[in-house]
This record gives structure tokens, C-alpha cells and sequence, in this order.
């Protein structure tokens, strides 16, 4: 079960825009401040699933350098269950910019079975960089960070693609730029642990890694709705598979008429 709640935060960064798109700037028609989401975290190594942890992720509005901001915050914790195969403890932060989505600060504190990271990023949207405790890092127009790439990508109108179409996007994490994208698939009627729901489909290209295989390995579902809530993320790891439900939320923009029907 090692570091399922960073696979939790990866995953659904998945649904990201990318800088050189028509979506630099886009404005925001999906959330509201007071908005939060609730997760379940779900490892499989023989095909049944056990409950690995849970993430919440919420928005408030801020002040950062005088300007009015969205403050995003995402939270992840083992199961107490697990805590002693593998405890986590992760908090992300973002502070993002209420009119164009970017990101002005990034926070990633995390404690990971004794691993423990702490990343503080602030981001020069003039200068295209991004400074870090490492250094300074040139970055394209409209980089996210891995938590308001969520938000930010919220906002995509997938009725301007077809099935196949790919959807570049750009993210600094770990002082690195990535440009990766996603694959559109069109639309299904997908059951989660939640509900019943009409979904977007797509897969996001990924790095290989420790954890991850690379390539179109993962898939991502979210509410056909205006509001693009993140429904269920599934993926091949290392050693097993993970999957991911939304499991409640509240203070949605908009009435969630992609919902068929309850578990």
C-alpha cells in the first residue's frame, strides 16, 4: 500500500489543461468557494480491494500578496487500520488566482511511512518561472501545479473533442516541468461506490516510474456535468492496482444532473 495517498493526489491531477492551448486563462464556471470533495482510496493486489485511506479536497476564498485567491486544499491519510504497514499524512496547498486559475503558491507537505517532504513553490506568471528552495525554474504560459490543475481543468468543455483527440498540458512538480496529455474517449454511464452516473472518460499519458507504468495505463472519469467533479480514477501499479471513488460532497455550483441513481 506504499504511498497511496500521493497516488490519490497524482491520479486526480490527471485532469489538467496545458500551457499553448486555448484554455491559457480560461475562466472559471465550474466551482464555487466552500466546495469539498471526499474520496475513498482502494488497493487491490489479488482482486479484492481493501480500504487503503481517504482524501478531502476543498476551496475558500484568501488573500495572497493583497490579491483576492482561491485557497485550494487537499488532505490524505492512511487508513488507522494500515498505520502500521504504512502511515501517511499528506497536506497539498495551492493559492490560485480567482480570474485566470494560475497558480500563485504551492504547497506539499508530506510524511510518507518516515519519508517526509516539505516543497514551497511560488510562481512569476511575468517572468515564466517558478521559484522553489531549489532555485529558480523557467516555465511555460498558464504551468499549474498538481493541485490547481484539477480546478483549472475542471473547466474544459470536452463537447469541443472527439473520441481519440489528445489534450496537452503542462505541470511543475519536484522542481520539473512535465509535458504530458490526456486522451479523450467519449462518454459512458459508469457505477461507482457513490452512484450512478453519466461520465467524461479519458487517459492521461504518464511518466514511467516507481510506481506507475508508463503510457495510457490509467483511467479517469468525471460527472458529464457543469460541474466536472473527479468520479472514479483507476490504474495498474508496481505491485497491484489502485482505484479511487469520490465518495460525498458539498456546496456544489450546480445541481449534480449527471447522477442517475444512488448505490
Amino acid at each position: 500500500m506504499k504511498r497511496l495517498l500521493l497516488i490519490c493526489f497524482f491520479t486526480l491531477s490527471a485532469i489538467r489543461m496545458s500551457a499553448g492551448t486555448d484554455f491559457c486563462g480560461v475562466v472559471n464556471t465550474a466551482f464555487v468557494s466552500g466546495e469539498s470533495i471526499n474520496f475513498r482510496v482502494f488497493y487491490s493486489l489479488v482482486g479484492i480491494y481493501f480500504d487503503a485511506g481517504n482524501a478531502t479536497f476543498s476551496i475558500d476564498k484568501a488573500r495572497y500578496n493583497n490579491k483576492q485567491v482561491y485557497h485550494i486544499l487537499g488532505v490524505g491519510n492512511s487508513n488507522e487500520r494500515y498505520d502500521w504497514i504504512f502511515k501517511v499524512r499528506d497536506r497539498y496547498e495551492s493559492y490560485i488566482d480567482t480570474a485566470t486559475l494560475r497558480p500563485y503558491k504551492f504547497i506539499r507537505n508530506v510524511d510518507e511511512g518516515g519519508y517526509k517532504k516539505y516543497e514551497n513553490v511560488t510562481f512569476d506568471h511575468v517572468k515564466n518561472q517558478a521559484i522553489s528552495q531549489q532555485g529558480t525554474f523557467s516555465v511555460p504560459p498558464c504551468v499549474q501545479d498538481v493541485l490547481s490543475s484539477i480546478y483549472y481543468a475542471r473547466n474544459i468543455d470536452f463537447d469541443k473533442y472527439k473520441p481519440g483527440d489528445k489534450i496537452p498540458f503542462s505541470m511543475f512538480l519536484d522542481d520539473e516541468v512535465f509535458n504530458l496529455y490526456i486522451r479523450y474517449l467519449g462518454k459512458e454511464v459508469i457505477k461507482t461506490r457513490y452512484g450512478k452516473f453519466r461520465a467524461v472518460k479519458f487517459k492521461p499519458m504518464l511518466i514511467k516510474g516507481t510506481i506507475f507504468e508508463g503510457g495510457e495505463k490509467m483511467t479517469v472519469w468525471v460527472s458529464d456535468d457543469r460541474n466536472k467533479v473527479p468520479l472514479r480514477i483507476e490504474s495498474p501499479i508496481t505491485v497491484g492496482k489502485v482505484l479511487v471513488d469520490m465518495m460525498g460532497y458539498k456546496n456544489l455550483r450546480y445541481p449534480v444532473t449527471s447522477l442517475l441513481s444512488m448505490r
